[in-house]
């Protein structure tokens, strides 16, 4: 249950704290972000991730990613959320689906901070791939193409990080484009 909660708090950190520089606040959605709140205080004022906040709140993960941490959220937009097949969203928010809510959100956070420069360095490291544990058990695998960072998941898909560094009190957020899954 910790490592689901973790999760989520991770996620939900994503999507709503986007700063490239920990001394300044950046706009995101509409809303500065703080580098000095934590990942709940900054994405509840996003405009671009009003979904992700409506998961995490539903999948009880609020408390989770307001700890200590520190995490690392690969924080989907709410656009990324519109590429998943119609109904996918209305349906993991059902109670009955909790735990597989759970699950994806927490496939999106990584113990820990890992800034962009960690992360390329670890994708140096790996001969052009790192693997990342996520709090929910599963992997997401990153790369490069060019100066711009994706990361990959079990199911195949691709995500693109839009915005790297958006540094929080308890972790950092990358926003990526594409909703990332784990195999189910």
């Amino acid at each position: 249950m910790k490592t689901r909660k973790f999760l989520t708090v991770a996620v939900l950190a994503l999507g709503f704290a986007f700063t490239s520089n920990a001394q300044k606040n950046v706009m995101v959605g509409g809303a500065a972000m703080y580098p000095n709140k934590n990942i709940v205080e900054n994405a509840v004022n996003s405009k671009d991730h009003t979904t992700l906040v409506a998961a995490v709140k539903a999948a009880g993960l609020v408390e989770t990613l307001q700890s200590k941490g520190p995490f690392t959220v690969f924080a989907p937009t709410n656009a990324a959320f519109d590429k998943l097949p119609a109904g996918t969203v209305e349906t993991l928010l059902k109670p009955e689906n909790l735990k597989m809510l759970q699950t994806i959100l927490t496939y999106h956070v990584v113990a820990g901070k890992m800034n962009a420069s960690d992360i390329a360095k670890a994708i140096k490291k790996g001969n052009g791939k790192a693997t990342l544990n996520t709090v929910s058990g599963g992997t997401l695998t990153a790369w490069m193409d060019g100066k711009e960072l994706y990361i990959s998941d079990e199911s195949g898909n691709k995500s693109k990080v839009t915005i790297a560094d958006v540094n929080q009190s308890n972790g950092v957020i990358h926003v990526v484009d594409t909703v990332l899954l784990p195999k189910m």
